[in-house]
């Protein structure tokens, strides 16, 4: 690794570290109901909303009434893209007069973005009109990033009550998560893309003369439009020229600011990130990369705070970024070495055991290897999804690493508020174990964690695996499954395992060679989807309902700290563990044997 990578890595995870205790003592500040500096501004706003929903800030429900709440509001957010998507081309805003997008795809991407997963089967800017992609797919980016982040605020407030039977207003949090977090942040990020570069406009598409005549080679279609084939069943190519280029734009940089933000992902355009109106300077690329992390990095120590020790939120946001640089310094430099499968020679014509100059395949030489690497992990330990690189191009061990990182459940940071939630998991089975260990009931947080809570615990992290695993299994024994596979053998394996590891994860990026935009993997995908969203949500609801309705515990003699070093260890130990065991068998058939085999053709 060069000296640069190293300074540009340090500089990106110190200026997220350096903003997390301000925004995070800023959020914890929103939820307690406190006095902040935008109180004064959304205030009237946020009463004008009561008032017209009919809703009563006042009144708390239990969990289950909180659980029906948040499950009913994703389900009508579903159906509202799900119907946009169907009756696009009679809708307004769609100055390409683009068709309306078939019911397999629209139940894909409803599911996708209700669910905070924003999977694309699609190319966006050939495929959703400015309607659907305003009052569709931003809408949901805002409202489902804030229905994770008020599950998490309830089970924080199962810690800190005592004896309650409710766990807070779902609306009223969605509503504070929205006005008083999303909205500013979005706004702020917005402005500042467009000063960059991001293009915001509802014009239509602009055609562009070219510099120079174009000549490509594309397949030959026949009178029913679809390509001609020979005897051997390969596509007929035929060339072609082209004199002019359509140059796609839109409402981006709002979609653009709130996909990063929310950990949402999903692109305006077809190529997300890497897309010069999308994404068009160094500095646009590291804003919108600290972007990915910047609300779950901070919601550690609004944990902290609001939980009344705000040592616990550290021990968190220790655990997430010593797993993540870690993580960094294994996926850059196999970058960086590149393929030795390609000898290139040195300046001296003598054989090099390296790639020259890395591994550039995929990657925009705006960005290089350290920004697309960094990017890859940043995007996949946050349920982001969001690529400024081709994640399908990396090497076996650098793609291995976005994918594992999915597969630990998406707690290193993860999305904002199910991220968090879902490490409190792995901390509440680490105190369980410990507790085994002494004979003693655990604890964490003054609360006891029994039968209940390790049951509703072990729901939360045995779903995304069975999903992953179980969908990948089915997918690899039917001809369905395979027909989208364009690479054989283990890389095919690994498309479709990182595929899965996706939607089971709600991350929502891919390996590109798979080709996923079919009636069996956008059924598939988006089952997977609502499994692993909505299977977790409910049990960790359950257990914030649990938890309220107990005592507070004195901290005693046998009480485990929970904010030391040795449990941050325990905690990785116990995250990295879970991980290993479930996934090693599978990545040893994909992205291992990749590896294996690259090193064997040298």
């Amino acid at each position: 690794m060069t000296s640069n990578s190293f300074l540009q890595i340090i500089f990106y995870v110190a200026t997220l570290l350096l903003l997390a205790k301000p925004l995070g003592g800023y959020m914890a500040n929103v939820y307690q109901n406190k006095p902040t500096l935008l109180t004064n501004l959304f205030e009237p706003i946020e009463t004008f909303i009561y008032k017209i929903s009919g809703i009563h800030r006042e009144e708390e429900m239990h969990w289950t009434d909180y659980a029906i709440t948040l499950l009913t509001f994703s389900l009508l957010s579903t159906l509202a893209v799900f119907a946009l998507q169907l009756f696009q081309a009679n809708l307004p805003f769609n100055p390409q007069n683009l068709p309306s997008v078939s019911p397999d795809s629209s139940f894909n991407t409803a599911v996708s973005f209700a669910t905070n997963t924003n999977w694309q089967g699609y190319a966006g800017e050939t495929t959703m009109s400015y309607f659907t992609q305003m009052l569709g797919l931003t809408v949901q980016n805002f409202v489902s990033a804030a229905a994770g982040m008020a599950t998490l605020v309830a089970l924080i407030r199962g810690f800190i009550r005592r004896n309650a039977d409710s766990i807070g207003n779902f609306w009223v949090d969605l509503t504070r998560s929205t006005l008083y977090i999303l909205m500013p942040l979005s706004l702020v990020l917005a402005l500042v893309l467009v000063g960059q570069g991001v293009v915001q406009t509802f014009s239509a598409y602009h055609t562009v003369t070219l510099t120079e005549t174009l000549s490509y080679d594309q397949p030959k279609l026949g009178a029913n439009g679809q390509a001609l084939k020979d005897g051997d069943g390969k596509p007929v190519m035929e060339s072609t020229q082209t004199t002019e280029q359509v140059i796609a734009v839109g409402p981006a940089a709002s979609q653009v600011a709130i996909k990063q933000l929310g950990t949402n992902g999903g692109g305006f355009f077809n190529v997300n990130s890497a897309h010069p109106l999308e994404n068009p300077t160094p500095l646009s690329n590291f804003l919108e990369m600290l972007s990915l992390l910047l609300i779950p990095a901070a919601l550690c120590y609004t944990f902290g705070v609001m939980v009344g020790d705000t040592r616990q939120g550290w021990a968190i946001l220790a655990v997430m970024t010593l797993i993540f640089v870690s993580l960094i310094f294994v996926t850059v430099p196999a970058e960086q070495n590149g393929n030795p499968a390609f000898v290139s020679l040195s300046i001296d014509q003598t054989a090099s055991d390296l790639q020259a100059g890395g591994n550039m395949e995929g990657k925009e030489a705006r960005f290089g290897i350290t920004n697309s690497a960094l990017w890859a992990v940043a995007t996949t330990a946050v349920s982001n999804g969001s690529v400024n690189a081709m994640h399908d191009s990396f090497t076996p061990i650098g793609g291995m690493i976005p994918m594992w990182l999915m597969q630990l459940g998406e707690v290193i940071f993860g999305g904002v508020g199910s991220g968090l939630y879902g490490m409190i998991m792995f901390a509440i089975v680490a105190v369980f174990v410990s507790g085994l260990m002494i004979g003693r009931t655990p604890e964490y947080l003054g609360k006891k964690i029994e039968a209940f809570e390790m049951k509703m615990a072990a729901i939360t992290i045995l779903i995304p695996p069975l999903v992953v695993l179980g969908g990948t299994a089915l997918a690899v024994v039917t001809a369905a499954g395979k027909s989208s596979v364009f690479n054989p053998g283990a890389h095919g394996f690994s498309e479709i395992l990182y595929a899965l590891s996706s939607a089971g994860n709600n991350n929502g990026s891919a390996f590109g060679g798979l080709s996923a935009n079919t009636p069996f993997y956008n059924t598939l995908l988006g089952f997977a989807m609502l499994f692993s969203r909505f299977w977790l949500t409910v049990p960790v609801l359950a257990i914030a309902g649990s938890l309220a309705s107990k005592k507070i515990v004195p901290v005693g003699s046998g009480t485990l700290p929970t904010h030391t070093p040795l449990f941050v260890m325990l905690l990785i130990g116990t995250v990295l563990l879970v991980g290993a065991l479930t996934f090693i068998p599978a990545l040893a058939l994909g992205p291992v044997v990749e590896h294996l085999q690259m090193i064997n053709a040298k």
